[in-house]
């Protein structure tokens, strides 16, 4: 009938679980020296490391592993104060996440890595930027900063970028083929969170049209976008 409306499917957003396990982490020429890292603990060259690397370059993955491998707790920089340090520290293995300037407490920090030192604990520091671009007020923070060493984590090439998109489409649970993994592949921004972001997105709107993950839906969906 002509004029009829069909009425729009609403897509609802359900949380997906992405493994972070060591047999989920898909490992390339841009993550394998941060894997070589936490495979060889507890052999570090130093008890406080630091993964650097672009959003999405497997910094959270390679922690979650440490941490389960080193029984240690994890915390984000921002949520750090010097009263929880001790408690932070209490397994003798800490993970703090997502350093980035003007975005933590200073003294905080530093007693952190103070206290860290005398227990002779392990910190595993992530953050896009290296620590010596982190320009603290804290002079002996950061002088302190500028010691620890820097692991960095690289965008991925194609095969891990095309792995990526095959990981991320089976934790949503999403059946794809070749022709979908290589046009987004070759259209995407090369890097982990463009890939699940366009995952995402064709896994939102398969389900609110109703129709299979296509390449013809990708096409569609990165031509709207």
């Amino acid at each position: 009938m002509a004029g009829r409306v069909h009425p729009r499917q609403l897509a609802f957003s359900l949380p997906h679980a992405e493994s972070l396990s060591r047999d989920n982490f898909l490992e390339g020429p841009a993550n394998a020296a941060g894997l070589a890292l936490i495979d060889g603990w507890p052999e570090w060259p130093n008890r406080a490391m630091w993964l650097a690397g672009p959003e999405g370059s497997g910094k959270s993955h390679l922690a979650a592993i440490w941490a389960e491998e080193a029984g240690a707790r994890s915390t984000t920089a921002n949520a750090l104060t010097a009263a929880s340090v001790p408690g932070a520290l209490a397994t003798g293995a800490l993970v703090v996440e997502d350093i980035k300037a003007g975005d933590f407490d200073e003294r905080a920090l530093f007693h952190l890595m103070n206290l860290a030192r005398e227990d002779g604990a392990y910190v595993l520091f992530t953050g896009r930027e290296a620590p010596a671009a982190i320009e603290a007020e804290l002079r002996d923070l950061r002088s302190r900063l500028r010691t620890i060493p820097v692991i960095s984590l690289a965008p991925p090439d194609d095969q891990l970028f095309r792995g990526l998109i095959v990981k991320f489409c089976a934790d949503r649970q999403l059946s794809v083929d070749e022709s979908v993994v290589s046009y987004l592949a070759t259209r995407l921004e090369r890097s982990s969170a463009a890939a699940r972001r366009a995952v995402e997105l064709l896994d939102g709107e398969a389900l609110r049209l109703g129709r299979p993950v296509t390449r013809a839906l990708a096409a569609e969906l990165l031509r709207d976008a």
